[in-house]
């Protein structure tokens, strides 16, 4: 995996569940955050979807100064999820509700918050700078009560393509930042489909109680194979920035994005990550 020798500099933030500002809470997504190339936003914009609440999320985006802004769904946008929404119609809910979300992400007010909504897959961009980089995203997660985007716990669902730069999905893999309620809640399959491709960075969100940052090692590998890469909170001041090395194709930097905690108030800061990417062949 080529690295480019100028870094990258990541925003990433998960579960924002309808964010509001309130002026008597200072919390940290209240607060100015610093401008980077790239947002990633790993899901639940929404409590239970809804097109107002869309519309708010969108909101929410256009404070934040980047050059590209990636937005994928999770577990509590109802409505993003097609299939879901068609099996659980309730007798209040619209039938074609999917749709009109759908509009609301990819049509004019995504637009003008710069915001680009991505499904499952993998995608390619190149910025301004020339750095180029791959991401892999989903919005699934194993089952958990009867949400969007669920699969059965124990199937093995994952391909990840080796050589991607970056993971983004909803849920965590097993054992990673993935503890709350006295139990691991992450998938051992997207565990072992992380590990197989081995991206620069995995983030996601979901669990709450597990937001963090660690670095999470595949095999061995010589010190002068390791990038420099940094990790903050928005907001921090330059001391409290980490300066890690990370081995590309040896190692991983897991990153639980949660804004939520487990009180579900949005006290955890967006992190801040800077990562070496590599430069476009143009």
């Amino acid at each position: 995996m080529a690295v480019h020798a100028s870094p990258t500099r990541f925003m990433v933030l998960s579960d924002t569940h309808n964010f509001e500002e309130d002026p008597s809470k200072p919390f940290p997504l209240s607060q100015e955050t610093p401008k980077v190339d790239v947002v990633l936003h790993c899901g639940d914009l929404t409590q239970v979807g809804g097109l107002s609440a869309y519309k708010k999320a969108l909101k929410m985006f256009e404070q934040f100064d980047a050059e590209l802004k990636l937005v994928i769904a999770g577990n509590h946008d109802l409505s993003l999820d097609g299939e879901y929404w068609k099996t659980h119609l309730e007798e209040d809910d619209e039938p074609e509700e999917h749709d009109e979300a759908v509009e609301i992400m990819t049509r004019a007010l995504a637009k003008k918050a710069n915001v680009t909504y991505l499904t499952e897959g993998l995608y390619e961009f190149t910025l301004k700078s020339g750095s180029k980089f791959s991401i892999f995203v989903s919005p699934y997660q194993p089952e958990f009560g009867d949400w969007a985007f669920g699969y059965p716990r124990n199937s093995d669902r994952w391909s990840i393509p080796e050589n991607v730069d970056i993971v983004m999905t909803h849920g965590p893999p097993h054992g990673i930042l993935d503890f709350g309620h006295g139990q691991n809640f992450g998938c051992e399959s997207l565990l072992k489909a992380v590990a197989r491709a081995r991206p620069l960075m995995h983030c996601f969100g979901h669990i709450h109680e597990g937001y963090g940052a660690v670095v999470s090692s595949w095999d061995a590998r010589d010190a002068d194979e390791a990038v420099d890469v940094s990790i903050a909170k928005a907001g921090d001041s330059d001391a409290t920035v980490q300066q890690n090395k990370l081995a590309p194709g040896h190692e991983t930097l897991m990153v639980n994005a949660a804004i939520m905690d487990e009180k579900k108030q949005p006290s955890n800061a967006p992190w801040i990550i800077d990562l070496p990417i590599a430069a476009s062949d143009k």
